[in-house]
C-alpha cells in the first residue's frame, strides 16, 4: 500500500474464472469544446504520445462499435481505428490492454458533433495509467506526460489524478465502491460518456492536476488572479500561455482518508475557489441515491 493512496482490487467471478474489475488507477482527462473533426488530429498525436510512453503492446484490444465485441488492436485494428477517426463526423473509441480484466491501461475518446446537439456537449478524451506506472517512474513523470498531452490538445478544462478504474459500460459496478468513495475523496469516479454530454465549459471537480482554460481562467483573473486565491503549501499555479493554466496540488496525487482525518485541505481550498464553475453530474450511479451523488459531487465543499 502506498502512503498516498490505498490499493484497491475488487474481483468478479464468471463461471470458474475470477476477474479484476475495479482497481485504483490514474486518469488524464481533457474536455474540448469543439467537434470531433476539429480536434481529431490533435487527439491522434496525443494518443501517439501515450502509446510511446506505455509501449504500444499495452493496448491490445479495441471495442468494435458495430458488434459490441472486443477485437484485437493489431495492424488491421489500428487501420480500422484510424479510418474511423479520420472519416466519421462523430465517433467513440475505446482501447484497453485486456478485454477481460481492468489492468489500468486504457484510452477512451468521445468525439462529438457539437452543431447537431444541445449546449453542453463537448468532445472528451481520457488516458488511463495504473498506479504501478507512477510507482516505477515517479509522479514527476506522470505530470510530465499530462503536460505533454495537454500541449497537444485544445482543452477547455482537464485534470489528472487518482480514480476508481472500472468498465464504465458495465451496469451495477459503482455500487461496490460507494463506501470507499466517501472514505477516500481524492479518488475520482470517472464518467467520460455522460460527462461529455453536458459539461460544456465547466470544470469536472478538483484533482491532483487541474488544467484550466477559457472562459473559466479568464473569469478567475488569469493565472495571477488564481494564484492570489490559493495559499495551501504545495499548491502551484503554472501559466501555460494561450489563456490556459495548470494548478498542481502537491508532489503526489492523494486519496485522502476521512477515517484518519486526512481531509485534503488543498483540494478543499481549490474547490471553494472553483465552486461557481464546478460541473454537477447528470444521470445515476448504481448503489448511489440522488442525495449520495450530490454529496459526492460536493465532498470538498460541504464536509
Amino acid at each position: 500500500m502506498n502512503e498516498h493512496y490505498p490499493q484497491i482490487r475488487l474481483y468478479s467471478t464468471v463461471g470458474e474464472k475470477r476477474y479484476l474489475y475495479i482497481r485504483e488507477s490514474l486518469a488524464l482527462t481533457f474536455y474540448m469544446r469543439r467537434s470531433h473533426q476539429e480536434v481529431v488530429h490533435e487527439v491522434m498525436r496525443a494518443l501517439e504520445i501515450y502509446l510511446r510512453s506505455v509501449k504500444p503492446m499495452r493496448l491490445g484490444w479495441y471495442a468494435n462499435p458495430y458488434t459490441g465485441d472486443w477485437d484485437e488492436f493489431d495492424d488491421k485494428g489500428q487501420s480500422y481505428i484510424q479510418k474511423e477517426l479520420l472519416e466519421e463526423p462523430a465517433t467513440q473509441v475505446a482501447l484497453c490492454e485486456l478485454p477481460g480484466a481492468t489492468t489500468g491501461y486504457e484510452f477512451l475518446y468521445h468525439g462529438r458533433l457539437l452543431e447537431a446537439q444541445k449546449l453542453g456537449v463537448t468532445s472528451a478524451v481520457s488516458f488511463i495509467l495504473p498506479t504501478e506506472f507512477m510507482e516505477a517512474h515517479g509522479p514527476g513523470r506522470v505530470r510530465e506526460l499530462a503536460l505533454e498531452l495537454a500541449g497537444e490538445l485544445p482543452f477547455t478544462s482537464g485534470h489528472a489524478g487518482l480514480c476508481f478504474n472500472f468498465p464504465e459500460s458495465v451496469l451495477g459496478t459503482t455500487g461496490a465502491i460507494r463506501e470507499l468513495s466517501f472514505r477516500h475523496p481524492g479518488l475520482d469516479i470517472p464518467g467520460l460518456h455522460f460527462g461529455s454530454l453536458s459539461i460544456g465549459t465547466r470544470v469536472n471537480g478538483v484533482h491532483w492536476l487541474n488544467f484550466l482554460g477559457q472562459p473559466v481562467l479568464g473569469e478567475l483573473g488569469g493565472p495571477e488572479g488564481l494564484r492570489a486565491r490559493l495559499h495551501s503549501p504545495g499548491t502551484a499555479v503554472e501559466d501555460m500561455k494561450d489563456g490556459r493554466a495548470l494548478v498542481t496540488l502537491g508532489a503526489w496525487p492523494e486519496a485522502g482518508d476521512l477515517e484518519k482525518g486526512e481531509t485534503l485541505p488543498a483540494y478543499r481550498e481549490l474547490a471553494r475557489v472553483l465552486e461557481p464553475w464546478l460541473y454537477l453530474r447528470r444521470g445515476t450511479w448504481s448503489g448511489f441515491s440522488d442525495e449520495d451523488i450530490r454529496r459526492w459531487d460536493r465532498r470538498f465543499l460541504d464536509t
